[in-house]
């Protein structure tokens, strides 16, 4: 009897460790974001593929705050969570706060949308998303199409000034449009930045759409290009651009703007934005839970450093059809 109740025990023990679920965080640099929502969804499409997996969503409430992140990142580990996707807002806060002890911890963090800096990026296995310099450089040939002064203005939004990715991208945009230099435009190629830009946001909605509606009211407007969609994730984007959509139709306004979400197809079909240049946040989350995964039952280390994924172009013409939202 004492032999079968201990084999009941054993066999009871195997059953638990066979349904025990792996749990990967998804945390975004916002978590009330479309964007970071979809990469979400790629990480529960794969999970589906997994009885032993699953994936939980969170990230700062309403704007970039370096802080939240890292506190709940650091939650997150004493949850004893499995593995973490993380897109970076602050390298070396993120790390100090909160990427050592997960290492500590022997939690594996896949880094996408916004790798660490160069020097940190021994606490991540690998990052999944954008090449975010030849990102910036693409809104920058963009930009290019629509010049038509002898020294153009332009002005370039981001969000937090610590950011990797946007930074990155803003030093594309400054590359293509001053033939290989990646420092503030001076007028030398052409371009001028103008003087109250770059701006930033700190992805905080209301005052994206204010800086943007500041610069378009100017008598000779710059040309605005966003390194990502901040403006147009507002909900009063539409309303409070309606007025303006003559002149962007015979580009005397010009916004250019990162990415493709439905909030932003829509108002680019409306013709309340110029181009849109989207990405594939779906797949990076995707990709970036395939990758944990692998490491965490497999042990099986990701075979690049970087997984870039390419973009896309869209326009008023091709709105409907030149990307697909999970």
């Amino acid at each position: 009897m004492k032999y079968a109740r201990s084999l009941l025990l054993l066999l009871a023990c195997v059953m638990c460790h066979a349904h025990a679920q792996l749990k990967i965080a998804v945390v975004g640099k916002t978590k009330n974001d479309s964007f970071y929502e979809q990469s979400f969804h790629g990480c529960q499409a794969f999970a589906k593929l997994h009885d032993d997996l699953s994936c939980i969503y969170d990230g700062a409430d309403d704007y970039q705050d370096v802080r939240t992140q890292v506190l709940i990142v650091k939650e997150l580990i004493e949850q004893d969570i499995d593995g973490l996707m993380i897109s970076t807002t602050d390298s070396a806060y993120l790390v100090e706060g909160a990427l050592k002890a997960a290492k500590q911890k022997g939690i594996p963090v896949v880094t996408f949308d916004s790798d660490l800096l160069a020097q940190h990026r021994v606490y991540r296995l690998a990052y999944v998303g954008t090449n975010n310099f030849d990102f910036g450089k693409a809104m920058g040939e963009v930009a290019k199409k629509y010049k038509k002064e002898a020294v153009q203005s332009v002005c370039i939004q981001s969000g937090h000034q610590t950011t990797p990715n946007l930074n990155e991208r803003i030093r594309g945009v400054r590359y293509a449009l001053s033939d290989g230099k990646s420092d503030r435009l001076t007028a030398e190629s052409g371009w001028q930045e103008h003087i109250r830009c770059p701006l930033f946001t700190m992805g905080r909605r209301d005052d994206a759409l204010s800086q943007l509606l500041n610069m378009i009211r100017q008598p000779s407007p710059p040309i605005f290009v966003a390194v990502a969609g901040f403006a147009q994730f507002n909900p009063q984007y539409i309303e409070q651009l309606k007025p303006f959509k003559a002149q962007i139709a015979e580009h005397e306004i010009t916004i250019v703007s990162a990415d493709t979400e439905n909030i932003q197809l829509q108002a680019l079909s409306k013709g309340l934005s110029t181009e849109n240049i989207g990405q594939k946040p779906y797949m990076m989350g995707r990709l970036s839970a395939q990758l944990l995964y692998d490491y965490i039952v497999k042990g099986q280390r990701p075979a690049q450093q970087s997984y870039f994924l390419d973009y896309h172009y869209c326009t008023s013409n091709n709105a409907a059809s030149c990307t697909v939202n999970h």
